[in-house]
């Protein structure tokens, strides 16, 4: 059984793949960096992944010989069949892709994703939170009086949160509709 973290971690190899090949090591630095710092990648999950899209036909493998004296470094590059089979995970906006765990690294590959998915994301997410926000608001105000007073500012604190992510992601669909190609928020 694939967990969606695996299915995440794969949509993630084959956006940075689909930049260009690169090695392991350089590999797990850009995921590090794209999918943030809360995320840490290990060598034991990503080797096996690569494994997997190997496998799979996704991806292939060539040792690059690098300088005399080390140790031959494989590198890695999308297949055709990877590029295709990226080209469908981008396309899918389904409410994967816009929940909590999901969003960032569909997020990510925007640049790949067809504006209609793009919006189909954003809206998605967006009423995702709108819905939560309002749940959260409705519990607190029946139950306010009964927090002490930490609880109720890490309570005001994630209201807060989502509420800036709600207004960050009404300007992107703003800025995807008024400009399809330059997502940010326009003056």
């Amino acid at each position: 059984m694939v967990t969606r973290r695996a299915h995440l971690l794969e949509l993630a190899v084959l956006g940075l793949l689909h930049e260009g090949p690169t090695h392991g090591y350089d590999l797990r630095r850009r995921l590090n960096t794209a999918l943030g710092p809360f995320r840490a990648l290990s060598y034991g999950t990503l080797y096996p992944a690569l494994k997997s899209l190997l496998g799979r036909g996704l991806v292939a493998e060539t040792a690059d010989p690098g300088p005399s004296g080390r140790r031959a470094r494989v590198v890695y590059e999308l297949t055709a069949a990877g590029k295709e089979h990226f080209a469908e995970l981008v396309a899918r906006s389904d409410s994967s892709a816009y929940e909590d765990d999901g969003f960032d690294v569909r997020f990510a590959f925007f640049a790949r994703t067809e504006r209609d998915v793009r919006l189909r994301i954003l809206e998605g997410r967006r009423s995702r939170l709108e819905e939560n926000l309002e749940r959260v608001r409705e519990r607190s105000s029946r139950g306010r009086e009964r927090l002490d007073a930490y609880t109720a500012a890490l309570q005001q604190h994630g209201e807060e949160t989502a509420e800036r992510e709600v207004r960050w992601l009404t300007e992107l669909i703003d800025a995807e509709r008024r400009h399809p190609t330059d997502p940010g928020p326009q003056p």
